[in-house]
């Protein structure tokens, strides 16, 4: 029986002292092995080899670690945990290139661009919902400059549109929302 072997069963057995005699046994196979799976990764990588050992090891010999019938067992087991380790970073990765790291906000949190009470906000949201029946392009400046905020400037340049030409259209839909609302009763 191998000095490898001979520690596996110890370990196995549940003896504690076990696992701090294997990792000077294979420590060296590991670290080449670690390097050999980065040797694959992209350029950049973060992640050394030596942090891949030890985050292996950490996997392997973890609460409800399994057992290794020999040498090969646990150098396969080593070699998945190694690429299962490496599949996760790039899958973190991923995710933080696709917005992961963005604020989620509830929106209960979102406020409107007005401090009207939301007694108002309801009365023009409804009045504006009939706007867009008559208007759609008026409606989407009431949206952006009443509930977004944003300026007439903004809004001629989010539109594509002149500047006069939103002034145009935010003066004849405030006059229209102004008197929807007054004919209007609210619900």
């Amino acid at each position: 029986m191998s000095e490898f072997t001979r520690v596996l069963d110890e370990v196995e057995k549940g003896n504690g002292k076990a696992g701090d005699e294997l990792l000077p046994l294979v420590y060296d196979e590991l670290r080449k092995l670690a390097t050999h799976k980065m040797a694959g990764e992209p350029p950049g990588q973060t992640l050394q080899p030596t942090a891949l050992v030890h985050e292996a090891w950490l996997r392997l010999t973890g609460a409800g670690s399994k057992r290794w019938d020999n040498r090969g067992h646990f150098f396969a087991a080593a070699a998945e945990a190694m690429r299962r380790i490496l599949i996760e970073r790039a899958r973190a990765k991923s995710r933080l290139r696709r917005g992961a790291r963005a604020e989620h906000v509830s929106l209960d949190l979102v406020t409107v661009a007005s401090d009207d009470p939301p007694d108002t906000v309801l009365a023009i949201n409804e009045a504006l919902e009939r706007l867009v029946v008559r208007d759609s392009f008026k409606a989407e400046v009431v949206k952006m400059r009443y509930f977004v905020g944003l300026s007439q400037d903004e809004i001629a340049q989010a539109l594509g549109v002149s500047v006069p030409t939103i002034r145009r259209h935010w003066a004849t839909a405030r006059a229209w929302l102004y008197a929807e609302m007054k004919t209007q009763p609210r619900k």
